[in-house]
């Protein structure tokens, strides 16, 4: 133990803390009559199972973060990461593949550790609210592909980033270049390579809605190339829409419930918010946020993997290991920045909500009907049994988006 080790010890802690309060501050706050704006939507027994719905998952999601806590420390003072490192220095005297092996059996660990809780959630408690549509066949193929395209795509990832950390100066700056150039290929390459592996893309048929979609599109200078359906309702009955492509190749994704429970004028106002954030220049943004964010990472990422660094050597200290290497360094620093990254995305979300206010404005502006919006956001809220009012603390730790009473008062205005 050190002081390094007691400070992320404490912080975990505080975090733990901090996400406990905010769920019960959230549950207090439940409004016992459905909220005037939601009239007509959301009836007293929909908001009866709303509430209940968020109870549960509440008591869910905190019973599930104390068990993955609890593991970790155990884990950690049970100097389980020494043990792990014997293991993978069995199989290989190469510093690449022992990295690779540690970094696989902790990966491997954490999704068994996580499996039963995505059952539950899956096939418990969406079950019982009648969310979930998905077979356990689905359930055990989505995993199997996902695993697949972890090791496809994660692990020349994860070689090359420990071959750069292991052999080459500034180690930090060109892992940081190799980073981003493959996340930007892989937006390029995600919506006709990885995407229809998890779900069906079928082109709109011909008609009205697709006519005003393809409309829309040339009105605001969206580079649309296609609108697609996808079979959203073989796992969940809620609904969705997202925009795939990189550059001027953009597609538009509608779940296949989302079609079916709303009108046109709806859908149109869902796709214009959406066009909004790219018309508004805020997928730009956020990617070059992103990019210099990696940066930093990466540059802190170096220190904690300098075998020559005070820094690199308390916080393997911390964690029982005796040597410095990239792959452990890479484990630690991960662990010492979840709190701090859980404070860092106050930031992002706040900055993320004004977004989606800019984008709702948009949508207004370029449809000429702020209602249809307000209609789609308020479906979708009451479909999905969100908390209508929910406490500002669980807004400002978790809330990419806008609470929906927010959103619709601001485009009454």
């Amino acid at each position: 133990m050190n002081t390094l080790a007691i400070f992320i010890v404490i912080s975990l802690f505080l975090l733990w803390n901090l996400e406990f309060i905010a769920t019960l501050l959230n549950l207090k706050t439940f409004p016992s009559t459905p909220p005037a704006e939601l009239e007509g939507l959301m009836d007293q027994e929909k908001l009866d199972r709303a509430r209940s719905y968020l109870n549960i998952g509440a008591k869910f999601g905190l019973i599930q973060s104390t068990f993955s806590l609890a593991v970790l420390l155990v884990f950690w003072f049970s100097h389980g990461f020494p043990f792990v490192e014997n293991i993978a220095r069995s199989f290989s005297s190469n510093e690449i593949v022992i990295g690779m092996i540690f970094l696989a059996i902790l990966f491997t660990a954490q999704n068994l550790i996580s499996l039963p809780f995505d059952y539950y959630d899956t096939f418990v408690i969406e079950e019982k609210f009648g969310f979930n549509k998905s077979t356990v066949s689905t359930f055990i193929v989505d995993r199997i592909k996902g695993l697949i395209l972890g090791a496809v795509l994660g692990l020349p990832l994860l070689a090359g980033i420990l071959w750069i950390f292991n052999e080459i100066p500034n180690a930090w700056l060109w892992a940081w270049l190799f980073v981003t150039v493959f996340q930007l290929l892989l937006t390029y390459l995600a919506p006709s390579l990885i995407l229809p592996l998890f779900n069906k893309f079928t082109p709109m048929e011909d008609g009205e809605l697709k006519t005003e979609i393809e409309a829309l599109g040339k009105k605001c200078g969206f580079p649309l190339q296609g609108v697609f359906v996808i079979d959203g309702s073989k796992r969940s009955t809620k609904a969705n829409a997202y925009f795939t492509g990189f550059g001027k190749h953009k597609k538009i994704a509608l779940f296949d419930t989302l079609v079916e429970k709303s009108s046109n004028q709806e859908i149109l106002a869902i796709l214009a918010h959406e066009i909004g954030h790219f018309r508004l220049g805020h997928i730009k943004q956020r990617m070059f946020v992103g990019i210099l964010q990696m940066a930093l990472i990466f540059f802190l990422i170096g220190l904690a993997t300098n075998p020559d660094g005070a820094f690199a050597q308390m916080l393997h200290q911390a964690f029982f290991m005796e040597k410095v290497t990239p792959h452990t360094g890479l484990v630690f620093f991960t662990i010492l920045l979840e709190p701090a990254s859980k404070l860092l995305s106050i930031l992002a979300n706040a900055w993320s909500r004004k977004h989606e206010f800019e984008a709702d404005a948009y949508a207004s502006e370029s449809t000429g009907t702020p209602e249809a919006l307000g209609t789609a956001l308020k479906k979708l809220s009451s479909d999905h049994l969100s908390h209508p009012a929910p406490h500002k603390l669980r807004i400002i730790l978790d809330y990419s988006h806008p609470p929906l009473l927010q959103r619709l008062r601001a485009l009454a205005k």
